[in-house]
C-alpha cells in the first residue's frame, strides 16, 4: 500500500482535470492506499485551491510553476496544500515525505529542488491556522469562514481596490465567473459563494420513507459508529461518511445521497400519487427517485436521458430503493411514447448546465467552465424547455432545475420561455447559493411552470 500523498501526487500528474473526470479516477485509485479519506482530501483540496497554491509557490519560492516538471509540480502542490490547509500535520513531516516521494518518482537529483521550494514556502508562514477576520487579507489564504493561513508578506491583490482579482486568486476561481457573480450579487454574497465553493462538502442522506423513518435511520447510523444529525429540511447530515456504498443500510435501499439544494426540487413540486411524470434528464436518478418516494411509489414515472449509458445508474438506484414506479425509456423513443400514452401531468427538467453551483463537489468545473460553455448550455436548455412544453397536458407543470447559479441559465431561460409561450405561468422559483455555513449546501435553481390552457 502507498501513502495518501504518493497516490494523490501520482494521480494528479497523470490526469488533467480539464479533460478527465477526476473524482472517477480518484475512486479507481483509492484501492492503492489504506488512507482513503486523506487521499481524497489531498486530491480534491489541491484541485480546489490550485491557482492559489501556484501563486504561493511563485511568490515565496520564486519558481514559475509552468516551468516545474509535471510530476514535481503535482507533488509540490499537494505539499503546499497540506502546509496551508492541514495544520494538524507537522510541517517537517510534509516536507520530508515529499522529498522521499521525489526520490522514488524522479531520483535523488530532484530532492534538493523540492526541499528548497517547500522550505522556502514554509519559512514565510506565520501561522498555519489563524483567526481570519482579524488578519491582513492580502497575506492570508482563507481556509473557511473563520480560519486562514497567515503569511509574513502580502501576495494577494487588495480586496478594496481589486475585488474581483482578489476573490479569484484567493479562492482559485475563474475571474470571468467572479465578475458575473459580482454583477448579479453584491460583494458579501459573492464572498459567501466563494467560501461555499471551496468547502469540504458534507454528506446528506435522504431517508427512503417507504422503508425507514428519519429517526430510525439516524439511530441505525449512530449504532454503527457514524455521527448523524437531522436538518429542518428532512435530510440527515453525516459526519465521517467514507465510502457511501459501505454505509450500513445503503444496500437495503434505506437512503439516497442528496444535497440540500437538490432536495428543493421535490419540496416545490410535491406531485400527487396518481401523477403521470416524465423525467427528461434523469441520470443518475437522485431527483427521479425522490419523486417516486414522494408519491409513495404510486405515480407512473418515465425516466430518460440523452446519455443512454447513464440510464443504467437510474435503473440501479430505482432497484436498490425498491421503486418499481420508475420505468426506463430510451430517449430516441420518448416522443412516440408520449404520443401513445398521452401528455404528461408533470415533467421534471433537470437540465445540463455549467454546474457553477456545485464547485465544491465538482472540482474540475473550475477548470472547464467558460462563457462559451455557459452560452452552449443555455441554448440546450431552451431547446429542452420547448420540447417539454409540447409534451405537457393543459394544467400540467414543468419543474425546471439546474446546478447553476448564473442568471443566464436560470431566470433568463425561464423568462424567455414564458415570453415566447404565453400559455404558461410561473408558479414559484427558488435560487439557492452555495454556503459554508451549517448546514452547508451547494447552489442551484428550481422553477415550477404551469400550463394554464
Amino acid at each position: 500500500m502507498r501513502s495518501a500523498r504518493f497516490v494523490g501526487a501520482d494521480l494528479l500528474r497523470r490526469y488533467d482535470p480539464r479533460v478527465h473526470p477526476i473524482t472517477e479516477k480518484l475512486r479507481q485509485r483509492l484501492k492503492d492506499t489504506d488512507q482513503r479519506q486523506r487521499c481524497t482530501d489531498l486530491v480534491l483540496g489541491t484541485l480546489r485551491h490550485q491557482a492559489a497554491l501556484d501563486r504561493i509557490v511563485e511568490h515565496f519560492a520564486g519558481r514559475p510553476v509552468k516551468r516545474i516538471a509535471k510530476p514535481l509540480r503535482s507533488l509540490i502542490r499537494i505539499a503546499v496544500y497540506e502546509l496551508a490547509f492541514c495544520e494538524q500535520t507537522p510541517a517537517y513531516s510534509i516536507v520530508n515525505e515529499a522529498a522521499e516521494i521525489t526520490r522514488i518518482l524522479m531520483g535523488a537529483k530532484q530532492v534538493g529542488f523540492v526541499n528548497a521550494v517547500l522550505r522556502q514556502v514554509s519559512r514565510h508562514i506565520k501561522c498555519r491556522s489563524a483567526n481570519a477576520p482579524f488578519l491582513n487579507p492580502r497575506a492570508t489564504l482563507i481556509q473557511d469562514m473563520d480560519q486562514g493561513c497567515e503569511f509574513d508578506q502580502a501576495f494577494l491583490p487588495d480586496p478594496k481596490q481589486q475585488a474581483a482579482q482578489y476573490l479569484s486568486q484567493c479562492f482559485s476561481l475563474p475571474l470571468w465567473l467572479i465578475d458575473c457573480w459580482l454583477k448579479e450579487f453584491n460583494y458579501s454574497a459573492t464572498l459567501d459563494i466563494c467560501l461555499g465553493s471551496i468547502r469540504r462538502p458534507s454528506v446528506y442522506l435522504r431517508p427512503n420513507p417507504l422503508k425507514i423513518s428519519m429517526q430510525a435511520l439516524a439511530d441505525h447510523l449512530i449504532e454503527n459508529g457514524l455521527e448523524a444529525h437531522g436538518t429542518t429540511a428532512g435530510l440527515l447530515r453525516l459526519t465521517g461518511a467514507g465510502d457511501i456504498s459501505q454505509i450500513p443500510g445503503f444496500a437495503q435501499g434505506w437512503f439516497s445521497v442528496q444535497d440540500l439544494a437538490a432536495f428543493q426540487v421535490g419540496l416545490l413540486l410535491q406531485p400527487a400519487e396518481s401523477t403521470w411524470i416524465l423525467d427528461m434528464c434523469a441520470a443518475p436518478g437522485g431527483k427521479t427517485t425522490q419523486l417516486a418516494e414522494l408519491t409513495r411509489n404510486q405515480a407512473t414515472i418515465l425516466a430518460t436521458d440523452i446519455n443512454r449509458g447513464r440510464l443504467v445508474r437510474v435503473a440501479e438506484n430505482a432497484e436498490r430503493l425498491g421503486l418499481d414506479a420508475i420505468q426506463i425509456v430510451d430517449y430516441q423513443h420518448l416522443q412516440g411514447c408520449a404520443q401513445a400514452q398521452g401528455p404528461f401531468d408533470v415533467i421534471l427538467l433537470d437540465v445540463p448546465c455549467s454546474n457553477t453551483g456545485v464547485l465544491a463537489k465538482r472540482v474540475e468545473v473550475r477548470f472547464r467552465c467558460n462563457p462559451q460553455s455557459v452560452e452552449s448550455c443555455a441554448h440546450i436548455q431552451t431547446q429542452l424547455l420547448n420540447k417539454a412544453g409540447a409534451m405537457l397536458k393543459p394544467g400540467g407543470r414543468i419543474c425546471y432545475s439546474t446546478c447553476s447559479i448564473l442568471r443566464a441559465e436560470n431566470q433568463d431561460r425561464v423568462s424567455q420561455f414564458l415570453g415566447q409561450t404565453p400559455r404558461f405561468d410561473l408558479v414559484e422559483e427558488k435560487l439557492t447559493l452555495p454556503t459554508a455555513r451549517i448546514p452547508d449546501s451547494d447552489g442551484g435553481y428550481v422553477a415550477v411552470l404551469k400550463s394554464v390552457c
